[in-house]
């Protein structure tokens, strides 16, 4: 395996595109991860036994981990490439897991400011799959929107090693993570705009505990967790002491980022719903695509699937580029969620009553829409920090 050195990035020019990749992942996702949605949704042994055949299925059709570096056993491909079939991974919320793509805002973080010895014990695990990671920075008591206010703190021991104490919420797939990054305070006191760092925790660590699961109006996946003094190694730090901010504002750009094609591919999924059962479903006053209020609903979808696209491979292009995309990533976040929120309501509008129940994903479509506007920052958030950007050169 090749030396993995920190300037490594994954912005590089991958290898070239496979002719009908996009077909091949498509059609995986829609004919292997679909149907296990309820399975894979209900978490538990069958849940991981369901993804580690998937995860075996994508390894055997060429398409693992198509957007990880090639030396650590992925596909190579660029962001720019990779834009294209995130969103067909992410039709379905499994489909980044299943394919192996999950840990690249990880793997991009630790290739750019892990140590020597992390990167080594870890990264070729993450894109193999055998560790899962997640991502632990908002807190029970002050909002996510304001990390000033982080209380977990971290302190260094005379032995070079820290130790971690404090609490975190709505942590997605803690309960299953092998390690868990957590921003932390290293100096200072909560409201401070300095003094904090991030750290790589294993799990299996003494003092690290799940304290409960948050449900999302009614789904799982996300956790409250504590940490009651965890010592973690010092070369356990990623990037510099006090840096803990800037490693995050990079890591959470390409990860709103990465989420809003996710949307994109959930809401083309709600469209082709809409679409097919407008064209199919009759009914005693005619087919349902002859009324005109019917024939609205895919209009206005359509109309914001097609402004949305470009605005997120916009911020795509950017951050593929090195460039500043503050506006572009808070604009594309704040439409791919609302696309998606619009997109899955006209289409449950379209199925009636079928669409309430449990017979299509539109109800998970529709919770993931509504979650979409609040997590991750909330729309205000964005709106406020895009306007000021953009009025600050009119001033």
């Amino acid at each position: 395996m090749a030396e993995l050195t920190e300037s490594r990035e994954l912005t590089e020019p991958g290898k070239p595109e496979e002719p009908g990749l996009g077909e091949r992942v498509d059609a995986f996702v829609r004919e292997h991860v679909m149907p296990r949605e309820d399975v894979l949704d209900a978490g538990g042994p069958a849940a991981d036994e369901a993804l580690r055949a998937l995860r075996d299925r994508a390894r055997e059709a060429g398409l693992w981990a198509l957007p990880l570096p090639a030396e650590l056993g992925g596909q190579g491909l660029d962001l720019a490439a990779y834009a294209r079939y995130a969103e067909m991974e992410g039709a379905s919320d499994h489909g980044p897991a299943a394919l192996g793509s999950a840990p690249l805002l990880d793997v991009r973080m630790l290739l750019r400011h892990g140590s020597a010895g992390v990167r080594a014990a870890y990264l070729p695990r993450l894109v193999a799959g055998e560790l899962r990671a997640c991502y632990a920075m908002t807190e029970p008591e002050s909002p996510g929107t304001d990390p000033f206010l982080t209380a977990t703190t971290a302190v260094r021991g005379a032995d070079g090693d820290w130790v971690v104490s404090g609490r975190k919420w709505f942590t997605s797939g803690a309960a299953g993570a092998d390690l868990v990054t957590v921003l932390a305070r290293t100096d200072g006191a909560p409201s401070d705009r300095h003094g904090l760092s991030l750290f790589v925790v294993p799990t299996r660590s003494p003092g690290f505990r799940v304290v409960r699961e948050l449900p999302v109006l009614g789904a799982s996946g996300q956790w409250e967790i504590a940490f009651d003094e965890v010592r973690v190694p010092g070369d356990h730090l990623v990037g510099e002491r006090g840096a803990g901010l800037s490693v995050a504002a990079e890591r959470l750009q390409l990860g709103r980022t990465l989420r809003s094609l996710r949307w994109l591919g959930q809401a083309q999924r709600a469209f082709g719903l809409l679409a097919r059962r407008a064209a199919t479903r009759g009914g005693a006053r005619g087919p349902l695509h002859s009324h005109q209020l019917v024939q609205q609903h895919v209009f206005e979808s359509l109309l914001a699937l097609r402004t949305t696209r470009p605005l997120v491979h916009e911020a795509v292009a950017r951050l593929a580029a090195g460039e500043d995309a503050h506006v572009e990533v808070g604009l594309a976040k704040v439409a791919a969620a609302r696309t998606l929120q619009q997109v899955v309501d006209a289409a449950i509008q379209v199925h009636g009553a079928a669409g309430l129940g449990p017979d299509t994903p539109l109800p998970a479509l529709l919770r993931t829409g509504r979650a979409a506007r609040i997590l991750d920052g909330p729309d205000e958030l964005h709106v406020t920090s895009v306007a000021r950007r953009v009025l600050t050169a009119y001033a």
